[in-house]
């Protein structure tokens, strides 16, 4: 296990082993992963409808970009065979419940999880927030702990198995219901899903010729 070495800034953790690079790398993942937690979470306690698509797409939107510099990092290799233990997984059943309530009409949804495996996944925004938000959350309780280059790794791992393609997906979505609301696009075979994204932005329908 990584011992957290003493640091003279307030909730910067630097650990033995580590280049400064690397380091100040993983703070600002974490910095990154920490902001879209608590994002998430607001937007949970606090935003409807419209409001909620924006700031989620927002949201997602920028801890994809902290994902894109974890892919675009070398491998990073965990110190032991098994993960250290940071204790019971967080309880984010009450934020997936608050999430499928406040998105409602345009929760359910589908998506291809490989474009080479062209199969599609019937899945739900708030499912898919939620185990983004688990795999993060997980990698922070790492590196609190003072276990960097196990944060990064796992990170690193669930972007590329995991949520990286989840929040992809969600990504798509969000921004279909933004398209549909402001572009007032007509796809046959989706009047429920477009009205719905209408109603939930707020907007009015306008028939094109």
């Amino acid at each position: 296990m990584t011992e957290p070495a003493v640091s003279a800034e307030p909730g910067v953790v630097r650990a033995s082993g580590l280049d400064g690079q690397t380091e100040d790398f993983a703070q600002q993942i974490a910095d990154q992963v920490e902001s879209f937690l608590l994002a998430l979470r607001a937007v949970a306690r606090e935003a409807e409808g419209g409001s909620a698509v924006s700031l989620l797409l927002l949201e997602i939107s920028q801890v994809l970009l902290a994902g894109a510099r974890l892919g675009a990092q070398q491998d990073f290799v965990p110190p032991a065979e098994y993960q250290p233990d940071v204790g019971p997984e967080a309880d984010l059943d009450r934020l997936r419940l608050r999430l499928a309530a406040i998105l409602d009409g345009v929760d359910a949804y589908s998506f291809v999880f490989d474009p080479y495996v062209p199969e599609v996944v019937e899945s739900t925004l708030s499912d898919d927030l939620t185990s983004v938000a688990g795999d993060l959350e997980n990698g922070l309780r790492h590196y609190r702990r003072g276990n960097v280059r196990e944060a990064l790794w796992w990170w690193q791992f669930s972007y590329v198995s995991s949520w990286g393609n989840l929040a992809g997906a969600v990504l798509n979505a969000l921004l279909s219901v933004v398209a549909h609301d402001r572009l007032d696009a007509e796809f046959e075979g989706e009047d429920e899903q477009v009205a719905a994204a209408d109603q939930m932005l707020g907007g009015e329908s306008t028939d094109r010729p």
